[in-house]
């Protein structure tokens, strides 16, 4: 057998920051670098900006708090727009911020290795793409900065059960999941009550599928909207005022009144509040969009954790065993910066977020930045997005005035 021909390779020497990914946060700190005049190169390993909205989000997704918060820097959502934006509409707003801004990522440019050069004082990025002619090409970036944003939900999570390959029908990831159209009277056990979970379920039933969800832990489920604003906001406002904890007693109690005792639902509440699990977990509380109402009039089932597949059936942890036709795993993603990010201590190898917590965890050394990584959403991302570029923006004057010296 012939050997294969080696990988074409070059090197490309940046002058601004390398941004690694074109999701939200990517683009908005690119927005941000171009305001101040600091060209930046994106680089996304997808064909596409926001790749996770574009190809992994199913159709009834919309944004879960209002679109003022969700804004990217420098440009609001069209006023035409409702409160809460569904997925065709916030993916033509990221459209619309790349046109208004100019941006032009490198797509099919995925980042196998960055490492920083003590030597050079640059990081060295290697990119792996594709050329015109199908070849496979692998790129060497160099630049002063690197600008890590390919976010907290880059690939998904899928757990492993006992006799989960056993099991006859199909197992999908919510990640492929668009509707609900092709499971009509199929009985559907979702994994995961998380709200990609209480809303797929909710979906399957609005199918008239027959839907399960898993809910193996306690979990926070709070209504959307309260007192006439949404509960994000009215969150907010009550932090400016009063004590953490004192806040999630009082948004405990209103969600008492507006969605019952869910514990009776077989949804148990953690013992800490939902703003303080949030807060030291970083675990989200699950807003209800309509999933509890399907709960209580007995189209969604509420089952125990998972103890082992069969093959056409799943046994809970209770005894109970029930047959499924499909799997539909809500278990969400995860950061996979570690696994190409080499040569500093800034991410934590267990879970892929920055050791440090919010609102530090954005700024590393020797020029590295981080985007999307809060635990916050959008409004997060674009605090990290305008901090990187502002001080980006610092060393980029500094290096400015050391040549004009030079030219003196």
């Amino acid at each position: 057998m012939p050997n294969a021909l080696p990988m074409e390779r070059k090197c490309i020497v940046v002058e601004g920051p390398v941004i690694v990914g074109a999701g939200p946060s990517g683009l908005a700190t690119a927005a941000c670098l171009k305001k101040k005049n600091i060209p930046s190169l994106i680089l996304e390993r997808a064909n596409c900006i926001a790749s996770l909205w574009k190809l992994k989000t199913y159709d009834r997704l919309h944004l879960h708090i209002p679109k003022d918060f969700c804004q990217l820097p420098h440009m609001p959502f069209p006023e035409n727009y409702p409160t809460y934006p569904n997925r065709e509409q916030f993916i033509s707003y990221l459209e619309n911020y790349v046109d208004v801004f100019g941006l032009e990522p490198r797509f099919n440019e995925t980042v196998v290795r960055a490492e920083f050069d003590e030597k050079c004082e640059v990081w060295r990025l290697v990119s792996v793409g594709e050329a015109d002619d199908g070849e496979c090409v692998e790129t060497e970036y160099v630049s002063k900065w690197l600008v890590v944003a390919t976010g907290e939900n880059a690939e998904e999570i899928v757990p492993s059960f006992e006799g989960m390959d056993n099991f006859n029908g199909p197992i999908y990831h919510t990640s492929a999941y668009k509707n609900g159209y092709l499971f009509r009277e199929k009985k559907v056990l979702v994994v995961g009550s998380g709200n990609s979970g209480m809303e797929v379920c909710l979906d399957l039933a609005n199918y008239n599928a027959k839907p399960s969800l898993v809910v193996r832990d306690s979990v926070h489920i709070l209504p959307r909207e309260m007192l006439g604003r949404s509960t994000f906001e009215v969150s907010m406002f009550l932090l400016k005022w009063f004590p953490l904890r004192l806040v999630d007693f009082f948004m405990l109690l209103i969600s008492y009144f507006i969605l019952g005792d869910t514990s009776k639902l077989g949804i148990p509440r953690p013992k800490v509040g939902p703003l303080e699990l949030k807060m030291k977990t970083g675990k989200t509380p699950t807003l209800d969009v309509g999933t509890l109402d399907k709960i209580r009039e007995g189209k969604i089932k509420v089952v125990q954790g998972i103890k082992k597949f069969a093959y056409h059936s799943v046994e809970f942890v209770d005894g109970m065993v029930e047959t499924f036709d499909a799997i539909i795993l809500a278990t969400g993603f995860k950061s996979n910066v570690p696994s190409w990010l080499k040569g500093t201590n800034f991410f934590s190898n267990q879970d892929g977020f920055p050791i440090e917590q919010f609102p530090n965890g954005w700024k590393g050394k020797d020029g590295l930045y981080v985007v999307g990584f809060t635990k916050r959403g959008l409004l997060g991302a674009s605090m990290n997005a305008i901090g990187s570029a502002d001080d980006i923006h610092l060393h980029w004057k500094n290096t400015d005035d050391d040549e004009d010296k030079k030219l003196a």
